[in-house]
């Protein structure tokens, strides 16, 4: 009976199309849009894309490039677009980067490896995720989204970002982890 009630009250009804932007990949650089459409009062699919082809710091030879797809059926609570949803994802892309300086060591991946030397491949992978959206007005949602799962990579590594020899070629990695996190604004049609 409660449920019910909250879900009437949050309900933004009559949408079927919202586009969207995830403000984190817009602090960096990283143009990204994304379309979800309803195929069900509590089933959408969601299609982000994401491409990155800038320099941070020539100076420091710090590079990072690369495009990300990733599709995602979502299960919404109550009605679709408003509320809490479980969603199942993909994604997969391409990559090239060097000279990342960081001190990040999470679920036992060492990202600070990456500081060294350019790494240049592909990926794939799948993840689940739990998100919710906040109805902003008639048109306009902000949603949040955290996400976890598995991918798999293959790449090449090489000495500098720019030149320099190859030293590995089609390394694979298994990484476990975040695959998914949005801040996002999201308009409704």
């Amino acid at each position: 009976m409660a449920v019910s009630a909250i879900c009437f009250v949050d309900t933004a009804k009559g949408q079927d199309v919202a586009l969207k932007t995830n403000l984190l990949y817009d602090a960096t650089k990283t143009i990204n849009a994304g379309i979800e459409v309803g195929l069900a009062p509590r089933w959408t699919i969601d299609l982000s894309g994401n491409y990155n082809a800038w320099w941070a710091n020539k100076s420091s030879r710090t590079m990072w490039k690369h495009y990300l797809v990733q599709p995602e059926l979502r299960y919404w609570f109550c009605d679709r677009f408003s509320g809490h949803f479980l969603g199942l994802h993909g994604l997969g892309g391409k990559y090239n980067f060097s000279n990342l300086d960081n001190d990040i060591k999470i679920f036992g991946t060492d990202f600070s490896k990456l500081g060294d030397y350019r790494y240049q491949g592909w990926y794939a992978g799948v993840g689940l995720g739990y998100g919710y959206q906040f109805v902003l007005g008639r048109h306009w949602n902000l949603e949040l989204e955290l996400g976890a799962g598995y991918v798999y990579t293959v790449y090449d590594k090489f000495e500098c970002p720019e030149c320099g020899r190859q030293l590995e070629s089609d390394v694979p990695y298994h990484y476990w982890g975040i695959t998914k996190i949005a801040v996002g604004i999201v308009y409704l049609f």
